[in-house]
This record gives C-alpha cells, structure tokens and sequence, in this order.
C-alpha cells in the first residue's frame, strides 16, 4: 500500500514495477510529460469549474492499476534507463504520434517511449489546462490504435518532475530569506547548473522553469534539457573577475531550430557611492541557428559581489519584477523564468551565497498599508483634538431672577 503523502524512492519504484517485467505480455508504454503532479487530476478536473482535460478511461478500463501520489524526481530521471536494463526491450520512440504505420513484434517485449508535448509556463492556468488535454488526446490515440491491432501493453504515464513542490515544514519554519544557500537540497528537485574553471566553481545558475516562446506561439521549454539531462553545451562560458557570461547552447531544442545559445552577460564593478563591489546581469542575448541575434537589456537584477541574486519571476512581462525588456530584433521573443538563482563571482564550495532578492522589504503592499494607518491615525488625532476643545457652560438661567442675558461675543 502507497499511502498519501508518501515519496517513491528509486529503489521501491523498481520494486512496484516487477510485475511489469514478468508479465507474459511485455509490451510497455512510457508516456513521459515535463512536469506532473497527482494534484494536477483534481484540480483541473470538473469539481473546479475547468473542463476536464483527463478524459481517457484508461484506469477504469483496466484490469489492474498502480496510482503512486509521489514520486522521488532521481527515480523518474532514470526511469528510461531502468526500464531498458530490466529486460532486452526493442526501444522504439515515437515522434510523430502516427503509430499506425509501427510495426510491433507482440512475441519480443517493446518499449515505446511518447515524449509528450511540454506545458505551458505562462503563468495562465487556461493554457496549462489546454496543454493538458491536448496530451491527453494524444495519449488516448496511442492507446485506441494499440487495442484495435489486438496488442496488450502496459501503460506508464509520468513526468521528469513535479508541477506542485511542497516544502517540510520544519526546514519553511527556519529557512526565512536564506533561500538556497543553506537548504540547497531540501529545496531543489534538482541541482542548479555550474561552470567551472580548473578545479572551482565560477557561475551558478537555477531555475525552477526556464521557457522561451517564438512569435507567441511555439514554446520552448528548456528546463530538462539544461538542469535534469543537462544536454546543454556550456563550454562557450567565461568567467574572470570584472566579466562573466554564462552560455547556454542547445541542439535543436524543438523543430524548426537547429540551434540556440543564450547568453547572460554579468559584470562586478566597484560602486563609490556604496563604497563596494556589485555584480550586475547587463543583458541577455539569444543567438539562433548562428544568424538571429536577439538582445535584451535587463533592469533590476544586481547583488552585492559576495551575494547571488534570486528572484521569484524574471521575463518580457511587465508584470515581472525583474524584466528583460527586448530591443527592436527581439520583439518576437518571450522569456519566461521563475525562481531564478545566478551567481557568477565568488562562489564558495560550489554552493550559492546568501541571496539578494529583487522583491525589496518594503513591498507595495507594505506602502499601502503604512499609508492607510497614517491616514486613520490622522483621523483618529484629529477626531480626539476636536473633542477635547468642547466647553460646557459656566453659567446657567436662575427661575427666581432675571432672564440671563449672553452677549453676542460671547
């Protein structure tokens, strides 16, 4: 029994999957997502108002199911090579989705691996929603085509990491603003990215989504690639003193692009006013197929020298509070960045320093209700210093005598 709340370790996920692997049929399907989690099928189901985009029965139509609530990300990063080294599977993966022209040998064990289309990272709950059932489609046209051909298989459907990543408690109760420098492990699903030089560590680089998006239309989700598989190409990177740039090259990341490097250009300069040393990100540059060259000036993303910078949101938006704001050749460009960590000057023990944050301690809402108390404390002085200048009369009509005469200036 799995019970609610429980992490899947790596060693009892190979465990739960045995039966998979002495089953007369061997057939097995991976259907494998950017990011999912088991809160995903509730809260984007009917109960919610959203129009469900699970719409396949394919748990209630079959004969036995496994629902695991969570699942440790190292076990499902190497649940590809896991699955292969159990048994002489035919690896055969599916990019088209046309799997009516496959040919599957039912009497050898075959692995098809269905790299699902990534989510979206806009922030907006309706194209997650989409993207969803959208996979969802494609999932029941894989399976359908599979029962019409009289094929029995098994069905996988998980993700490289989680959607939802819930902190301990009593690591939240201690952590405050030390974000990462001190519960790196605690905190990540994955290890943030590092360059080195020689035998140390020059650049740090963390993202818990890192997506572009072209012509507003196709997105680039870049996270697996560069924290998870790490199939990025880092080796352009320069770190020294004064100058650092981070560079981040990508080998057909989706179709249409044969290759893509990013670039982020940080400085340290010695500022007298504050009478120290502060590093600086200056610009962003997207370089694609070694011809379009986008560029983006940055504002608002800067740290003592000692510190790294984190910030919750970074991209084109101007909602973000650290912005990228595209030059002319970049307006088709969109970059989406959340929980962003970087640090490219003196990194001690391959491990972030204490971060800088771009939401500063007075924040809006702060303002706005400092500004509202001072107002009701206004009032409220203003409501006692009128009370206090009432005065009561000091003399008063006597029935037996005359008419008590007020003069008007009185």
């Amino acid at each position: 029994a799995v019970h609610e709340g429980q992490v899947v370790s790596p060693q009892e996920l190979t465990v739960l999957l045995q039966p998979l692997f002495t089953q007369n049929s061997r057939n097995l399907v991976l259907f494998l997502q950017d990011r999912l989690s088991i809160d995903d099928f509730t809260y984007f189901s009917e109960s919610y108002g959203n129009k469900n985009p699970f719409q396949n029965e394919i748990l209630q139509s079959s004969p036995s199911s496994l629902v695991l609530p969570a699942v440790d990300c190292k076990a499902t990063k190497d649940l590809l090579s896991v699955l292969q080294e159990s048994g002489d599977w035919k690896l055969t993966n599916l990019t088209n989705l046309n799997i009516s022209q496959l040919e599957v040998n039912a009497s050898n064990p075959n692995l098809l691996v269905v790299q699902l289309q990534p989510l979206s990272s806009d922030l907006k709950e309706i194209s997650t929603l989409e993207a969803i059932a959208e996979n969802d489609k494609i999932i029941g046209r894989v399976t359908m085509d599979l029962q019409e051909r009289g094929i029995h298989f098994s069905v996988i459907y998980t993700a490289v990491r989680p959607s939802r990543i819930s902190r301990r408690t009593d690591v939240v109760a201690g952590l405050r603003r030390q974000l990462m420098a001190a519960e790196e492990e605690d905190s990540l699903s994955y290890p943030p990215l590092n360059v080195t030089t020689g035998n140390s560590t020059c650049i740090l680089f963390y993202a818990s989504n890192f997506s572009l998006k072209v012509n507003r239309s196709v997105l680039i989700d870049l996270t697996n690639a560069t924290f998870l598989t790490q199939n990025v190409d880092i080796s352009a990177s320069e770190c020294s003193d004064s100058n650092t740039t981070l560079s981040l090259k990508y080998t057909k990341p989706v179709n249409g692009i044969n290759s893509l490097e990013i670039r982020f250009l940080m400085t340290n300069k010695f500022y007298a006013v504050s009478a120290r040393n502060w590093s600086t990100l200056d610009s962003v540059e997207i370089v694609q197929d070694g011809e379009k060259f986008a560029k983006f000036n940055v504002s608002g993303i800067s740290a003592p020298a000692e510190y790294s910078f984190h910030c919750q949101l970074v991209g084109t938006s101007n909602l973000y509070p650290a912005r990228l704001v595209p030059s002319s050749e970049a307006k088709n460009w969109d970059v989406f960045i959340s929980k962003l960590q970087i640090q490219g000057f003196n990194i001690i023990n391959n491990q972030f320093s204490y971060a800088s944050d771009c939401t500063g301690f007075f924040t809006p809402g702060i303002w706005m209700g400092l500004v509202t108390s001072i107002i009701l404390l206004w009032i409220l002085t203003y409501g006692i210093h009128m009370i206090m200048q009432l005065t009561t009369n000091n003399r008063f009509d006597d029935p037996k005598g005359p008419a008590l005469s007020v003069p008007q200036t009185e």
